[in-house]
């Protein structure tokens, strides 16, 4: 399969007001790119759209909700009658809680839900209508987390798990009629995006990403390439690599660490502040990085596309280089 370069794209993104999504956002508008952004915002959207007709992008903005049908597929037709077609399509949006499991009512477990699976099945549903006539690429946003489970986020860890089944379902059913979509799952580590702001939080302390945390610029990054070039799967950063292979490899020996440290590592010094999260309402800050109080790398050995061989030999090596920085002693309050 031939996919377009990103400047004779049209790129329809959902959840392009804040973090990994703007971040793609802007840099597939530096490529060239036409845009069909959709968020809950209006007020992000419309200061989104004037900084971007300003640098010369055609852009759509589109208000909506993922987790209404409805609205996503209003913006699909929307943006068809603007550009005549639709390239790429980005499963971006997402909500996560942070406190233990037994302690959040299950009100808020099926709100995210809401979001994170049954907006990537309305996106995927619509998206591939879209796709199919002329062909094109499918990208859903999973996790690191899609793989391996971690204490604290075990409601926002079962939702990727279930957006990476769906996925790998779709793809198969597509490849299985030979329809021209690219489908790709993209699974990032901790990303230095407003993400623990903007969660939901039922624990006394701020919450925090656990260590290694990335800059969201690297995912922006690696959609793009896999929008230009067909790809299954892309994990990106070494944490994600780590955590995914030590999973499978030894989940009892993982089990026995997280408890052990990602306990204390995802929580600040700082007690919680009471304010307004993004479960169910929108946030309006247009930020792609967050304020994570620690070292942000923005460079990686993965988060490239790779052949299979050259893959493996990557996986062995970040999951070493991962979990000899992931098992050293960790000091945090």
């Amino acid at each position: 399969m031939t996919l377009k370069r990103i400047s004779e794209q049209t790129i329809m993104i959902l959840g392009a007001s804040s973090g990994i999504g703007l971040a793609t956002a802007r840099e597939a508008a530096k490529r060239g790119a036409r845009l069909i952004l959709f968020a809950r915002s209006e007020e992000a959207l419309g200061s989104l759209k004037t900084e971007m007709e300003g640098s010369g992008t055609q852009v759509l903005t589109v208000v909506g909700d993922v987790c209404i049908l409805e609205d996503v597929e209003r913006a699909a037709r929307e943006g068809l009658e603007r550009f005549g077609t639709i390239d790429t399509w980005i499963n971006n949006a997402g909500v996560s809680i942070f406190g233990e499991l037994m302690e959040r009512p299950l009100e808020d477990h099926r709100e995210l839900f809401e979001t994170n699976y049954w907006g990537i099945v309305h996106g995927s549903q619509v998206g591939v209508k879209c796709l199919k006539e002329n062909g094109g690429a499918l990208i859903n946003l999973g996790s690191g987390l899609s793989d391996r489970a971690i204490p604290l986020q075990g409601a926002y860890s079962a939702s990727k798990a279930a957006v990476k089944g769906y996925t790998d379902a779709l793809r198969m059913e597509l490849e299985k009629e030979k329809a021209p979509i690219s489908v790709t799952l993209i699974q990032p580590s901790s990303m230095n995006t407003n993400f623990p702001l903007h969660a939901k939080n039922y624990m006394a302390k701020e919450p925090r990403l656990p260590a290694p945390v990335y800059a969201p610029q690297l995912v922006a990054d690696a959609i793009l390439e896999c929008a230009a070039k067909p790809t299954r799967q892309v994990l990106v950063g070494e944490g994600a690599w780590a955590v995914s292979t030590m999973g499978r490899m030894a989940p009892a020996l993982t089990d026995w660490w997280m408890e052990r440290n990602l306990f204390s590592q995802q929580k600040r010094a700082e007690p919680a502040r009471h304010k307004r999260d993004n479960l169910a309402e929108p946030t309006e800050d247009l930020r792609e990085e967050g304020d994570h109080p620690g070292p942000v790398f923005r460079t990686t050995a993965t988060g490239r596309p790779a052949p299979l061989p050259l893959l493996l030999a990557g996986l062995a090596v970040g999951a070493g280089v991962g979990l000899a920085f992931l098992f050293r002693p960790q000091r945090h309050t």
